[in-house]
């Protein structure tokens, strides 16, 4: 039976951490009470601090006894990443605090693999958690009081939140498979016909796992291909990069792309989507952007359009990470559109602006072996590019 990581600052917050193992094991889960204080603590915690400092790549040195609060968090926020990376019985992770500890704790939970339960009691949990959960399946649960002290509030969300630590832990879901190899499809709504029908053309040969291009949709695609979730990817709406580079709000991030040059995973991409840049409503708009042509896709979401200037320039950082790719890669270019606004009549029909996209990525494609660009005399949502794109992944997942 694996036990729950009962994770926390025993300097500051030992009573609390005391109280969460011991409704851990009066649950009926074994409990591990890890110490990651980075001042002097005398608690007599199952892993001390200087337990978990020796797993930074710099040594303990590294990590304790700075004066720098700031450089103390982020080291121990490594040395735990590292320290819980190396343990092969981990049943459940919970941590407790405010936002130095969250921000230690769930560095490390979000490198741990998907599936293993992940619970953070944090006073930062009732705002914006997307910087803390990232692109893993870690629960936030609001500590509602300040963790500081044992009274009716704590006592009550503490004991829950250990006690659904220990159901997750001595409860954990097998990992089911269907037997068929697991492929990662990227889709916006302008280009879903695209994916539903490279999706249809699949068949029951993969399992298809469709992520939503929003910057933590394509994060997520990437943790589960490190993970070893997914076997082959067909990346077709990289509009991710888009915002990235011009101040979108679904941006990814400087490593998108990182896993496939990392793990070699077999991989067909496209430009799907990068004719927009995404923002929420039609005033967040930067006035920076006012003039530019710009549609309101809903109330919540405005689109605009991308320049000549713009695309070459998405163009250029998609082919130099391309080129890093070892693997066997195909990268298609849909040359009569690339998105379902981006088509004659439609809002965003620019030829000018998609001809620097195409010529960017041409100038800069470095050919190798394991590399094809191909180009294909179709809009993106055409079931003759869905066509083109299945049979480029049948080539390099099978090599036919």
């Amino acid at each position: 039976m694996k036990p729950v990581y009962v994770i926390g600052t025993c300097d500051t917050k030992e009573a609390e951490l005391r109280f969460a193992a011991e409704r851990v094991a009066a649950a009926g889960a074994p409990v591990v009470l890890v110490d990651i204080s980075t001042t002097a603590s005398r608690a007599a915690a199952d892993v001390t601090p200087a337990m978990v400092a020796r797993h930074h790549p710099e040594g303990e040195k590294a990590v304790l006894g700075l004066s720098d609060r700031g450089q103390a968090v982020t080291a121990m926020a490594e040395a735990l990443t590292c320290f819980l990376g190396a343990r092969t019985d981990i049943g459940a992770v919970l941590g407790l605090g405010g936002g130095g500890n969250t921000a230690i704790v769930t560095a490390a939970m979000r490198a741990l693999p998907v599936g293993v339960p992940k619970l953070m009691v944090s006073t930062m949990a009732s705002g914006n958690v997307a910087p803390y959960v990232g692109p893993t399946d870690i629960i936030m649960m609001h500590a509602v009081a300040d963790v500081a002290g044992l009274n009716a509030i704590t006592r009550a969300v503490i004991g829950n939140a250990a006690h659904a630590a220990a159901g997750m832990a001595l409860n954990q879901s097998p990992r089911v498979t269907s037997g068929k190899p697991a492929a990662g499809l990227t889709m916006f709504g302008v280009t879903t016909p695209a994916v539903t029908e490279i999706r249809r053309l699949l068949g029951d040969d993969w399992e298809c796992f469709v992520f939503h291009a929003t910057g933590t949709g394509g994060q997520c695609l990437e943790k589960l291909i490190e993970s070893g979730f997914i076997a082959a990817v067909l990346d077709i709406t990289t509009t991710e990069v888009a915002d990235h580079l011009s101040g979108g709000v679904l941006p990814c991030t400087e490593d998108r792309f990182g896993a496939v040059i990392r793990s070699r995973v077999p991989w067909v991409g496209s430009v799907g989507a990068v004719d927009m840049v995404n923002f929420a409503a039609r005033e967040t708009v930067p006035e920076r952007f006012a003039g530019r042509n710009l549609y309101v896709h809903n109330p919540q979401v405005t689109l605009m359009r991308t320049t000549v200037a713009e695309n070459a320039a998405i163009g250029r950082w998609i082919v130099t990470r391309i080129n890093r790719m070892e693997g066997p890669v195909r990268f298609l270019l849909p040359l009569r559109g690339v998105s379902a606004i981006d088509a004659p009549g439609k809002p965003f029909h620019d030829p000018e602006a998609d001809a620097a996209l195409f010529a960017s990525i041409r100038d800069g494609w470095q050919d190798a072996p394991n590399r094809r660009l191909v180009e294909v005399d179709a809009h993106i949502n055409d079931a003759a590019f869905a066509l083109a794109c299945v049979r480029e992944f049948a080539a390099i997942t099978t090599g036919a």
